[in-house]
């Protein structure tokens, strides 16, 4: 049974961090240290990283990056998938700078029908994009994977402008609460950004 405490976790499907997260924070939960309310939070990356676009090869066919940026990406993918083998996932470099505001929709979709669902269409989002096996920003292949999930509700697609607007209010509220990456995680009103305060907040909540 989980505790009376809750913390809010802001998670985006495209970020590789986020989903090396996912596991561990739904731990606390599973352990009963607390309720955990999952929200969608869109990054900007075009705003900090730059943005490009590579064919199958790792090409660059397209670019708005200086050689800076390009040194953290590339950094930041390398790190990630040596942090991805402990927990045997794949995490592939995207090919372009990906839309995620539909899939962030899906979450909340799935948040309706039942935790249960929503675990498993969380998983399903972040291992099918991250091997490049889905495309989250097709609203058919999101409606698919909720069915796959076990949603019983079979009208995402008309219920999806509504959706995409409560993305869009849900990221205005974290960025309220001083929110700008992900995974960042509420407790107590406090605000942690990164996987690596899990423990911290591990021990805060079993205090």
């Amino acid at each position: 049974m989980t505790s009376g405490r809750s913390i809010t976790v802001y998670t985006d499907y495209k970020s590789p961090y986020a989903y090396l997260a996912k596991a561990e924070t739904y731990q606390l939960e599973d352990d009963g240290l607390a309720r955990v309310e999952w929200r969608p939070y869109i990054l900007d990356i075009p705003k900090y990283l730059g943005s490009a676009k590579v064919d199958d090869q790792g090409r660059v066919l397209e670019e708005d990056r200086n050689a800076h940026q390009w040194r953290r990406v590339r950094y930041s993918y390398m790190d990630c998938r040596r942090q991805a083998r402990k927990q045997n996932l794949v995490i592939r470099g995207t090919r372009k700078i990906w839309d995620s505001t539909i899939a962030a929709a899906g979450l909340l979709y799935a948040q309706q029908e039942s935790r249960d669902v929503f675990r498993r269409y969380n998983d399903i989002v972040f291992d099918r994009f991250w091997r490049h096996d889905l495309d989250i920003e097709a609203p058919d292949a999101i409606a698919h994977v909720l069915r796959e999930a076990g949603c019983r509700r079979s009208d995402f697609p008309e219920w999806l402008p509504e959706g995409l607007k409560d993305v869009s209010r849900v990221s205005s509220e974290a960025e309220e609460t001083g929110v700008f990456g992900v995974p960042s995680f509420i407790v107590d009103g406090e605000l942690f950004w990164g996987r690596e305060h899990l423990p911290d907040i591990r021990a805060m909540l079993a205090s």
